[in-house]
């Protein structure tokens, strides 16, 4: 599928729903499915935008709308030549809309919202393996009101408190001039737990800012020439909504769509069907927030081909390392004296230079290199899983992989 200076090809589908393609854009092309790194205010967190690259082996990242309007605005990233320029990174980016932060440091400030949420039977989300969504730095700052209308959502910022108003006309407007590849349309977003009548109310609030998101980017001839806009499918967990949300947002004329809200591990696999039945075939499908490997091979299964979250690189700020094995937590006291490297099956950079032992020691004495080395090494773990899992795909072994896999990750 090809629109402007975005393309997007598959070039192998199971009959599962897991596919391969590869995504054309004007700062180069990506593989799919593929993980895209969160960097939320123009930076991967600790980490150089060439280690990123080199090191970590990322060809594509995602910016947040929301933190790059507060600060530093988005007309200084304009002047910057584009957000490209300014984060000095030269692969493919993607930026979301803002809406989720609104909703986040707003609404559901303090209430500890995750993109997966648990039913009854299900475990309760900790710290460890389910990403909230803001940071515990932001729990004690401004940013409790988010009013939302027809029109759009008024809201305080979460760094100084100040009143600000966010239209899809305006999101979009603030995301041409940070000059993404990739951007969504702004969305509305309510409490997972909120009644079905709220969660209808805020899917269709949801596609009619959809139309008014689509109609301003296309009326900016010069953005069109250089950047896609997706739609997003909301609806909460309730099949019903999620298939007709699709069915609604895929018939208007976007790149690409993401798939976002909350989700229940339990349901996932369901949740993401009845909504990807509902989408265009042959065009590019987003999920939004999640990251996990387990839901990765989940979403795959179902026909996602991109990803994004925060969960990597998190997870390695707190000393938490993934590994063929499972998460390690190196700030466990067994790891003082393991000079053992951080992970020889996985391999990569990180791993064949560094033994546990010593990056225990980096958290331990509070040394700023344990969280680029143990964040360089997540996100290798992630982007050499995706490239295997594509590569399980082409030669058609997707289900063998992804049992052998989570066989031991999950052991």
């Amino acid at each position: 599928m090809s629109v402007g200076p975005f393309s997007f090809k598959i070039e192998h589908a199971l009959r599962i729903g897991a596919r391969v393609g590869i995504v054309e854009t004007p700062h180069g092309s990506f593989e799919t499915p593929a993980f895209v790194v969160v960097g939320t205010k123009a930076t991967v967190k600790s980490v150089l935008p060439d280690d990123l690259r080199m090191h970590a082996g990322v060809d594509v990242a995602l910016a947040n709308t929301y933190h790059l309007f507060l600060q530093p605005g988005e007309d200084i990233v304009a002047s910057a030549g584009g957000l490209h320029a300014f984060m000095g990174f030269d692969g493919p980016l993607f930026t979301d809309s803002g809406g989720f932060q609104v909703f986040s440091l707003g609404v559901g400030f303090g209430k500890g919202v995750s993109k997966l949420v648990p039913r009854k039977d299900d475990v309760e989300p900790t710290s460890s393996h389910m990403p909230t969504v803001f940071d515990e730095d932001v729990r004690s700052q401004h940013g409790k009101l988010a009013i939302v209308d027809d029109e759009g959502v008024s809201f305080t910022s979460h760094i100084d408190g100040t009143l600000y108003r966010f239209t899809p006309e305006r999101s979009v407007e603030i995301q041409h001039k940070l000059g993404a590849d990739i951007f969504f349309a702004f969305d509305d977003f309510v409490l997972p737990d909120a009644p079905r009548e709220e969660q209808i109310a805020s899917m269709r609030r949801t596609h009619a800012w959809a139309e008014r998101s689509l109609a301003t980017h296309r009326a900016n001839l010069e953005a069109r020439k250089r950047q896609a806009i997706f739609g997003i499918v909301q609806g909460g967990r309730y099949a019903d909504l999620r298939a007709e949300s699709a069915k609604i947002i895929g018939e208007m004329e976007f790149d690409g769509f993401g798939i976002g809200g909350t989700f229940s591990k339990a349901d996932l696999g369901e949740t993401l069907r009845v909504a990807i039945d509902n989408l265009p075939f042959l065009k590019p499908r987003h999920l939004l927030g999640i990251g996990e490997p387990e839901d990765i091979f989940e979403a795959v299964s179902q026909g996602i081909d991109t990803f994004d979250c925060v969960q990597p690189t998190r997870l390695a700020r707190t000393g938490m390392i993934y590994t063929a094995r499972g998460k390690v937590n190196l700030l466990n006291e067994r790891y003082i004296r393991d000079f053992s490297l951080l992970d020889v099956e996985t391999g990569g950079y990180a791993s064949e230079h560094f033994s546990k032992a010593y990056v225990a020691h980096l958290f331990r004495a509070k040394e700023m290199l344990g969280a680029t080395i143990a964040s360089i090494h997540n996100l290798y773990f992630l982007t050499s899983l995706m490239k295997n899992i594509r590569n399980s795909i082409l030669e058609d072994r997707f289900d063998a992989f992804r049992e052998d896999f989570l066989k031991k990750y999950l052991a």
